[in-house]
């Protein structure tokens, strides 16, 4: 285990945690998916080792909270895992997930982009995974969309398995889905470089859907830990 991040201090520490604030604008309105929420530096906790996001109706604003560690924490290769419960009701969209650190040389998608855990409200029982690259994007066709009744029900560990030659993605320790393809070039396997990850909890947006349940806020997106592993990890 190279790194372990168990939500044991008052706040996210600064030296591994970036808040990505406002709306995205002027350069990304909407966080390039027509989001609605705007991200702050208060709507999270940290309790009992939990980071708790939570995403709310405040006025006619929803907010919420987005955090990476971008410049300050990336690997290449190895085992990330993140222990989490998921919010419920159409609108929301947590995520963990992970972007190319030579994203503002490159830009998204060249960058490539890795979603380790993908759920929307508007449909239940359902965790997605997929991979962006410069080959497939946005509506990509690297993607997996799995049924898991009860997926909101209590903490789950989901988890991404990332080699030179495929990608994994499994929740509870089953395998849902691989990428692995044939032809690696930059445009299909940006993978070769190291990636930061994300955290965040989104409202609404194209993947999100435009139908929003505004009597399900407050919603809230628990992280228990995230972990990644790296040759030599025994566990």
């Amino acid at each position: 285990m190279v790194w372990v991040e168990d939500f044991e201090d008052a706040q996210p520490r600064a030296d591994r945690w970036n808040f990505e604030l406002g709306n995205g604008c002027p350069n990304l309105c909407g966080w390039g998916n027509n989001e609605l929420q705007i991200y702050t530096d208060h709507n999270h906790t940290i309790k009992d080792g939990f980071l708790t996001i939570t995403a709310k109706k405040e006025d006619s604003l929803y907010t919420s909270t987005r955090i990476t560690t971008k410049d300050k924490f990336k690997f290449q290769y190895g085992r990330v895992e993140v222990r989490a419960k998921l919010p419920v009701g159409a609108g929301v969209w947590p995520a963990f997930w992970l972007l190319g650190s030579n994203i503002d040389e490159v830009g998204w998608p060249l960058c490539g982009e890795i979603d380790v855990v993908e759920y929307v409200g508007r449909e239940p029982d359902m965790v997605f995974n997929s991979l962006h690259t410069q080959s497939s994007h946005g509506n990509t066709i690297n993607t997996k969309k799995t049924r898991i009744d009860d997926i909101e029900e209590g903490s789950h560990v989901y988890e991404a398995n990332w080699t030179p030659e495929k990608i994994e993605f499994s929740v509870d320790g089953n395998l849902l889905y691989t990428y692995a393809p044939e032809v690696k070039t930059q445009k299909t396997w940006p993978f070769d470089q190291p990636f930061y990850m994300i955290v965040n909890l989104a409202i609404g947006g194209n993947f999100g859907g435009p139908e929003i349940d505004d009597a399900i806020f407050p919603q809230e997106f628990l992280i228990d830990y995230i972990k990644v592993y790296q040759v030599g990890d025994k566990h």
